[in-house]
């Protein structure tokens, strides 16, 4: 498998599970594991921060407009993900 074919399956994957219009999915990182055939990879995406506040007479935000989400996922020979993992950061 290449890098592109690994994003498409992740893309395939993770549409359903964001209710963000159109994500901006990236591969962030991929490693391949020669013993078990499995690729892992890291994928983000930008999702609205609705915990970010406005202030009313300043009209300055005390935060970022969105925030961005990591997924790390293991995909087989066979193009199927067998592991799916949430986390905030990238690792």
């Amino acid at each position: 498998m290449n890098l592109k074919e690994l994003l498409d399956i992740a893309k395939a994957e993770l549409a359903d599970l964001t209710s963000v219009d159109n994500p901006d999915f990236r591969l962030e990182q991929a490693e391949y594991d020669k013993e078990t055939n499995v690729w892992e990879i890291v994928v983000s995406y930008l999702v609205e921060n609705v915990n970010r506040k406005i202030r009313p007479l300043t009209n300055l935000s005390t935060g970022f407009e969105y925030l961005r989400m990591y997924k790390a996922l293991k995909i087989n020979a066979d193009k199927e993900v067998i592991g799916l993992y949430m986390f905030e950061t990238q690792r």
